[in-house]
């Protein structure tokens, strides 16, 4: 089989860590390239960015530990900064990655989007949110799937509208109405 390059958000929510956790146990395989992306909001001290890249760094460590049952998978940890959507779909695209692993919570960067169906059509791999129920027993996970669809769809080009009558019947109701007037 082909080796895939799933690209996980990484964000300081639990929704984030279950996505990571489900993908881990239901969908990567050994030799599998993982790519734990984390997105800082843009700052404009540089002491303020560094700080910022430095917690997305460190958090993305955190989830690279629950990638340490794979064997044989490489992990990358990408910290970029910019608007996440934007962000996620460019570096993603970048990476040509084969699926995107999202942890879908009331504030996720899909949701927020003015479009996000026309934001996630120009995600060039599949999408899989993974939503994180509350009921947890014996250190398991309830987690819902959710592939969200990219597929273009092909719109054929409008019609041009043919004319059926081409009389000019304008001209003949004007003479009727000027030969009324002039009895």
């Amino acid at each position: 089989m082909e080796s895939q390059r799933v690209v996980v958000v990484v964000e300081d929510v639990a929704a984030a860590r279950a996505a990571l956790q489900w993908a881990v146990r239901n969908f990567i395989r050994a030799g599998d390239c993982i790519t734990l992306l984390h997105v800082c909001p843009p700052a404009r001290s540089r002491r303020r960015r560094r700080s910022l890249r430095l917690g997305g760094f460190q958090l993305a460590l955190a989830f690279r530990e629950l990638c340490n049952g794979i064997a044989e998978a490489k992990v990358e940890i990408v910290v970029r900064e910019g608007e996440v959507g934007e962000t996620v779909v460019a570096t993603v695209n970048q990476l040509a990655a084969t699926t995107l692993v999202v942890g879908l919570h009331d504030k996720s960067f899909l949701y927020r989007s003015a479009s996000p169906y026309e934001r996630m059509r120009r995600v060039g791999c599949r999408v899989l949110g993974i939503r994180q129920h509350a009921t947890a027993r014996d250190g398991s996970f309830n987690a819902e799937l959710t592939q969200i669809e990219t597929i273009n769809l092909h719109v054929p080009p409008p019609k041009i509208p043919f004319p059926m009558f081409t009389l000019p019947l304008g001209v003949l109701w004007r003479k009727r109405s000027k030969a009324k007037k002039r009895k």
